[in-house]
């Protein structure tokens, strides 16, 4: 039974999952209250949202658009803010429950001051995690904050994993799509537009993530953030291609039961029970028809055609801050790909050239940590450029 309204911030309410965020708790008026929305540079639809619910706070990283934000919520009653320290300050607010939907390591800094704040956290930046996750976990368990996973593998395993039962547990089973090229030629993914990387065949995300899950990268990071979520080393993680995107993932038991999660493709649903958590609510979600679908395949990933499942694992078995790196390089190399700088091929390639250039490195601290995912930015960027690095 809900006693009281609970307290939302939504940092990334301007992105899909921000967007799908916003869905959920419409969907929900009598269980809801809107702290903060927080957005990069989409000052229009920041304010709109802010005022269709209700918001305290309004907070727009870029600091040049202060004005524009302070002028579309004029006599409001809302607050605007702007800029870096803002946004630490919108995570660190008071609410019962943060989603943090930044994309990209962008959002480290208010995703940890969240979680410092004992809040319970809805993760839907695997960057967090990959970029930091011994310092983000030992930071969660230090100020007792709850880490609720929010994309729809970790989300899947959560809800079926026994932790009472943790010592029984074989394996994590991680789904993957196989993205829009999984049965294309090599030869001919080296001609694909950014237009066909960021029309998934499944889910309606954001233009990185749907490149990520193109070059299966997406389910690299996931590996990386799954191992921090439920302390699995990665040797008990495996990667199984199920294009239909009905089972969202698996956890394998020692007695043979491997137990799945299933759902339409569609963000709402891992949401909503990340929202309504430990209590089960609706989502305004199209209902699941097997009848309907009447098959599921599965099949191994392809290491030839994805080579970036290959490079996580390398990452995380390189230890110290390669996954830093590995996930620096590869948000330059997917930018300038979506910037028709460098070809589809050429992501995993600089990934994989930055990583062999930066080997031992090591982070304990967020400013290793920023140190590292700069020099690595850098790299990227002379690979992008055409210049020796």
């Amino acid at each position: 039974m809900v006693t009281r309204m609970r307290r939302i911030s939504v940092l990334g309410a301007t992105g899909s999952v921000g967007q799908s965020t916003l869905d959920v708790i419409r969907a929900h008026p009598d269980r809801f209250q809107v702290e903060a929305l927080t957005a990069s540079k989409n000052v229009d639809q920041l304010a709109r949202d802010a005022k269709a619910f209700g918001a305290k706070l309004a907070v727009v990283a870029d600091a040049a658009c202060y004005g524009a934000l302070k002028e579309a919520l004029a006599g409001s009653g809302i607050e605007a803010a702007a800029g870096p320290d803002a946004l630490i300050e919108a995570a660190a607010g008071p609410a019962d429950l943060v989603m943090a939907a930044i994309v990209g390591a962008a959002g480290l800094a208010p995703t940890l001051a969240a979680i410092e704040r004992g809040t319970t956290v809805a993760v839907a930046n695997k960057e967090v995690l990959v970029c930091a996750g011994e310092i983000v976990m030992a930071a969660a368990k230090r100020c007792g904050a709850k880490l609720l996973p929010v994309d729809s593998e970790h989300n899947a395993i959560f809800q079926v994993f026994e932790e009472r039962q943790r010592q029984a547990i074989d394996r994590l089973i991680l789904t993957a799509s196989g993205g829009p090229f999984r049965t294309w030629k090599i030869e001919a993914m080296k001609a694909v537009t950014p237009a066909q990387a960021v029309a998934h065949p499944n889910w309606s995300m954001g233009a990185k993530i749907s490149v990520d899950s193109a070059t299966m990268m997406n389910k690299g990071l996931e590996l990386i953030e799954a191992c921090h979520l439920f302390a699995m080393p990665a040797d008990q993680i495996e990667v199984l291609v199920h294009p239909q995107s009905v089972i969202h993932s698996l956890v394998g038991y020692q007695d043979g039961s491997v137990l799945a999660q299933l759902g339409a493709p569609d963000m709402r649903t891992p949401i909503a029970y990340a929202l309504g958590w430990p209590e089960r609510i609706s989502a305004p979600v199209k209902k699941l028809n097997l009848a309907e679908i009447a098959q599921l395949t599965f099949e191994a990933p392809d290491p030839v055609r994805f080579p970036a499942l290959r490079l996580t694992r390398e990452s995380l078995a390189a230890g110290g801050a390669m996954t830093t790196v590995l996930n620096a390089a590869n948000e330059v190399a997917v930018a300038a790909f979506l910037d028709g700088k460098i070809g589809f091929l050429d992501i995993a390639a600089i990934d994989e050239a930055v990583m062999e250039t930066m080997t031992g490195v090591k982070a304990e601290t967020l400013d290793d940590i920023a140190y590292v995912d700069a020099e690595a930015r850098r790299l990227a960027q002379r690979h992008v450029d055409g210049e020796r690095p």
